[in-house]
């Protein structure tokens, strides 16, 4: 039976602490789980792009391989740590070097990640066994990782004008996205990137970029400090982790995926205004909520419409749950349209890849340990503030009885943080 323990929630949220380019200045920390998160929408954005002409299970099947692909990637990146990438480089372009460390590597997972299933940690082996490969989904990846990576570079370049690395490091990521050409979407992506030219798919990566700036709890001071951008890639990941563990069909593990990666995007145009002042006042919800619809057809939606984005557009806005009032409801996709349904509903009738399920409690319950996990580290972290303590208090309330399906006992997992 699958299973998701502490252990591998708390691994998940440590790239909220592991720095990037800390050899270099930096006018803000680069953290990798911000650059996981970008990573991983710039290869959602080139899945849709060249995934139009397979048939619907092809395209699934494609869409596993990226979203699995991206974890098993940020788990070894987790367990690596600090190793600079020329270095690692070099042990991936030998054979017995890359394979010692991985034997490594997969030790110190095991104890974490085995009880997510036999199946998932075979596929995992399997995959980290093998440094490089031509599939479509590892391509996919490797040029969504280029061009996450080359927009930190861009950050930090005009930062450090006397390092003699600036050239071979831009170099590499202008030569690398080349390699990727063939992609729809990779030149789009790489001319807005290096040479400033406006496009719908720059555009949108750019936005969803900006979103690291956006510092969560910003009011409260925590160790360590978190952004949207990371933020939504942890929902993500518990997302389709706890996906695994209530048995939800492949399309439904990865409309959460995804659900999760992009929820809170409407904070690019709002912030990050926090649960309590939003239900302290009654009318700001759905205040914020309308400004929000407002601004993303604006700044959004048209943008990837007229860019002859149309497909991405209308996927975005179902991940978001425009259609059925919010990104936390159930949906389902139907010959007639899109229906909102309630959790019982989809799990029981609706789990199915035919009709394009999207759960919504179960999100909002990754969302909320997200969240948790933020405040309870912190406090362990030697950080008090009454906002922290009654955060970890209030959630540990809100789920000690929910249990997902029958499956996932969220106030026992809450409650292995003592």
């Amino acid at each position: 039976m699958v299973s998701v323990r502490k252990s591998l929630l708390q691994l998940l949220f440590a790239g909220s602490f592991m720095k990037r380019w800390n050899d270099k200045h930096r006018s803000m920390d680069l953290v990798e789980v911000d650059k996981q998160a970008h990573k991983m929408m710039v290869a959602w954005m080139l899945y849709e792009r060249n995934s139009a002409h397979l048939s619907r299970p092809e395209k699934l099947a494609l869409g596993l391989e990226i979203v699995e692909g991206g974890l098993f990637e940020y788990l070894y990146r987790l367990v690596i740590t600090d190793i600079k990438p020329p270095v690692f480089y070099k042990i991936k372009a030998n054979p017995d070097h890359y394979r010692q460390l991985t034997a490594w590597v997969l030790g110190q997972l095991e104890p974490r990640v085995r009880e997510l299933g036999d199946d998932l940690w075979e596929r995992l082996s399997a995959y980290l066994a093998v440094p490089e490969s031509d599939a479509p989904a590892r391509r996919i990846l490797d040029a969504a990782h280029l061009y996450a990576s080359g927009w930190e570079y861009s950050l930090i370049k005009r930062d450090n004008p006397w390092d003699d690395e600036l050239l071979d490091i831009e170099s590499s990521f202008t030569g690398g996205l080349a390699r990727f050409s063939d992609l729809s979407g990779v030149p789009d992506l790489a001319a807005g990137l290096f040479a400033g030219k406006k496009t719908a798919l720059g555009h949108f990566a750019r936005l969803v970029g900006q979103l690291r700036f956006q510092t969560r709890w910003s009011q409260t001071p925590r160790i360590p400090e978190t952004s949207v951008l990371g933020h939504m890639f942890l929902v993500a990941a518990y997302a389709y982790f706890f996906s695994l563990a209530v048995d939800a069909c492949p399309a439904r593990r990865l409309n959460n995926f995804f659900a999760g990666l992009v929820h809170d995007m409407p904070e690019l145009l709002t912030r990050d205004i926090i649960s309590p002042v939003k239900q302290s006042v009654a009318p700001l919800g759905g205040m914020i909520k309308e400004y929000e619809q407002a601004e993303l057809e604006r700044r959004v939606f048209s943008v990837l419409r007229t860019g002859g984005c149309a497909d991405l557009a209308d996927r975005l806005g179902y991940l978001l749950g425009m259609d059925v009032g919010s990104e936390f409801h159930e949906s389902v996709r139907e010959r007639d349209g899109v229906r909102r349904v309630s959790p019982d509903e989809l799990h029981d009738s609706c789990n199915t890849d035919a009709l394009d399920p999207k759960d919504g409690a179960l999100l909002k319950v990754c969302d909320s340990l997200a969240a948790f996990i933020e405040a309870y580290t912190a406090l362990r972290n030697g950080i008090t503030s009454d906002q922290l303590q009654q955060a970890v208090w209030r959630l540990r309330n809100k789920y000690v009885a929910t249990v997902l399906f029958g499956r996932v006992h969220v106030g026992a997992l809450l409650a292995d943080f003592d």
